[in-house]
């Protein structure tokens, strides 16, 4: 059976930049709440602040070394599948990579070191400093990266030349296009929503257990405050995203809504099963008029279907459909949770509701998945295209490439992020198992052990039983770091 390897190579991309998202969706917002905690210890100097950063400093060291291993194969891939694309988009694409590595990567990197080994050997100013300065590495990055990624879905700035290749006009029309904002708002704050949801939820499963008393209670507080304001921002950004995307991406909508005939006060399609070939919607749960209204934002508002645009310039509509309904599903239960849990806090009853708590614990990985849905909705649906409406898929990968390259090549990357992904998972669920508390305290143990072990025969050929002057200029070490109290 002869598979087309351009489609192939769709798959191993989508394949490797799945998994490679979840890194970013997830160190992004770690990277600002360990700075938040960092900030407040040293305002407040409560020693939670300085427990939680180092737990959560250690998950973020993990993650950013697996983000950091699986993003470097997808550029690998521009050169090996998509080298068409590449020398095309490189006079666009290949600056604004290059801005994201002296920009943020440097950032990043540079100060994550003082940050996990330089707590003890600078000042706590500038401790909290590198904490900020890697958080914004990560900031950074998201803007180059969506930069780039928005300029394919909505491309200015460029003159075509002779030979096919981009040519820049404008770097500032390049950078900030037409959906760049819009793209930029929801997807950052979908990533710090998803981290935002794994802290309450280690949180919640801390306190179900009885561990991390102190820490679990601010974990809830800080994520559920954050939440109760960031979820209902994160659905208004992504509603301005859609308005952009019904002017700039027409198709797209009309995919995400499978919606086939145009028109005025059109329903909002809840479930159906969408069919390209008969161009029509099997088994459709509907309701008049409100797919205008979410859309428009006017019940009389025009909307362009389907058959509007040829069949060759349509997204694949069924992936489209089920990954927005999928996004918009998980955004409603996310608010579901976080709306009960500032009801339970607000009547003293969160740490004794084991239902929520539970169901707290279960909710971790809601984020991550809607963040996949909706990347899957935004990159199906600008497909046929690489570059919307100027360059398409099939005129992008790389000529001489075979169904047999494109599978050998999936093959080693399947082996390789088994490993990677897989031991990194491990090692986090092992500092998760830990826990805040525990990690701490083995930290602090390591570092009093070798001096204690160090008296002990110093003290052993005193004279008279009395303690030596070697030995006397050890002990107060204990009094530097002292050892935390059994809970």
């Amino acid at each position: 059976m002869h598979i087309d390897p351009v489609l192939l190579s769709r798959f191993q991309f989508a394949w490797v930049i799945a998994f490679h998202i979840l890194l970013p969706a997830f160190t992004v917002g770690l990277a600002c709440f360990i700075a938040t905690l960092e900030l407040n210890w040293w305002i407040t100097k409560r020693d939670v602040y300085r427990r939680l950063s180092a737990f959560w400093l250690k998950i973020f060291a993990v993650s950013f070394g697996m983000g950091v291993v699986s993003g470097i194969v997808m550029p690998f891939q521009f050169g090996t599948n998509w080298s068409r694309y590449a020398d095309r988009t490189a006079n666009v694409v290949g600056p604004l990579m290059g801005y994201e590595v002296l920009t943020a990567f440097f950032l990043e990197s540079a100060f994550l070191g003082v940050l996990l080994f330089g707590r003890k050997l600078v000042p706590q100013w500038a401790h909290v400093m590198s904490a900020l300065f890697v958080a914004a590495g990560t900031l950074i990055s998201s803007f180059w990266i969506l930069a780039v990624n928005s300029w394919m879905q909505t491309p200015q700035g460029y003159r075509l030349l002779p030979d096919g290749r981009f040519e820049v006009v404008s770097f500032f029309d390049v950078i900030f296009s037409p959906s760049f904002p819009y793209r930029l708002g929801h997807t950052v704050s979908a990533f710090l929503v998803t981290t935002a949801f794994v802290i309450l939820g280690v949180g919640a499963m801390y306190m179900r257990q009885g561990r991390a008393i102190e820490e679990s209670r601010v974990m809830l507080k800080m994520s559920l405050i954050f939440l109760i304001i960031m979820v209902p921002v994160q659905m208004v950004l992504g509603d301005a995203h859609g308005l952009n995307t019904l002017k700039h991406q027409p198709a797209k909508l009309a995919a995400m809504e499978a919606l086939w005939d145009s028109g005025s006060r059109v329903p909002a399609n809840l479930f159906s099963i969408p069919d390209q070939d008969e161009e029509r919607n099997h088994f459709e749960i509907s309701v008049p008029v409100l797919g205008s209204i979410y859309l428009t934002h006017d019940p009389n508002g025009y909307v362009r279907g389907l058959k509007d645009f040829p069949r060759e310039d349509r997204p694949p509509v069924a992936v489209v459909f089920f990954a927005f309904h999928i996004m918009v599903g998980i955004a409603i239960l996310m608010l579901v949770v976080v709306l009960s849990g500032i009801v339970l806090f607000a009547r003293g009853k969160l740490e004794r509701s084991r239902r929520w708590l539970r169901a707290a614990s279960f909710a971790m990985p809601l984020g991550f998945i809607a963040v996949l849905a909706g990347w899957t909705t935004t990159e199906a649906g600008r497909q046929p295209w690489t570059v919307y409406g100027v360059l398409r898929t099939r005129d992008s990968v790389t000529p001489s490439l075979t169904t047999g390259d494109v599978g050998l090549s999936w093959l080693l990357y399947v082996l390789a992020y088994a490993v990677i992904f897989g031991s990194g998972t491990i090692l986090l669920r092992r500092l998760v198992r830990i826990g805040p508390s525990e990690a701490t305290q083995g930290h602090e143990n390591e570092l009093l052990q070798p001096k204690t072990r160090a008296a002990r025969p110093l003290s052993a050929v005193s004279s008279g039983g009395g303690t030596s002057r070697q030995t006397a200029d050890v002990a107060p070490s204990d009094d530097i770091v002292p050892p935390r109290r059994p809970r």
